[in-house]
Parts: structure tokens; sequence; C-alpha cells
């Protein structure tokens, strides 16, 4: 009998009106979208979430311009 998997977050979070600028993050998240696979790991708090909805909200303003 196997256990049922946790659901996956399916939703992006409003990015913060004054967000901490994190150009490094974003350049390496970019570098990495020709990978399979990114990993972002890092403790409780640290703001990968609040990363991957910047990185998000970056991405959509650049595809409508």
């Amino acid at each position: 009998m196997s256990a049922p998997l946790p659901s996956p977050e399916l939703y992006i979070l409003p990015v913060w009106p004054e967000p901490v600028s994190r150009p490094r993050l974003i350049e390496q998240l970019n570098a990495g979208l020709h990978r399979k696979l990114t990993l972002i790991s890092a403790p409780a708090g640290f703001g990968k979430t609040t990363l991957l909805s910047e990185r998000v909200a970056s991405n959509e303003v650049a595809a409508t311009d």
C-alpha cells in the first residue's frame, strides 16, 4: 500500500512591493534555463519562493515587451 504524494504548490505568489534585489541569483537561474533541472536549496525563510516569484514576474514583463 503506497502513501499519497503531497500536492505541490501550483500557484505563483505575488512579488513584494519592495523586494530585495538579487541580480546574482537571477543570473544563476537564467544560466540554468538550458538544463533539465535547477535545484534551489536554502533553509526556511531565506526567500526561495520570493526569488522564483521575482524571476517569473521579470520573465512576464520581458515577454510583454
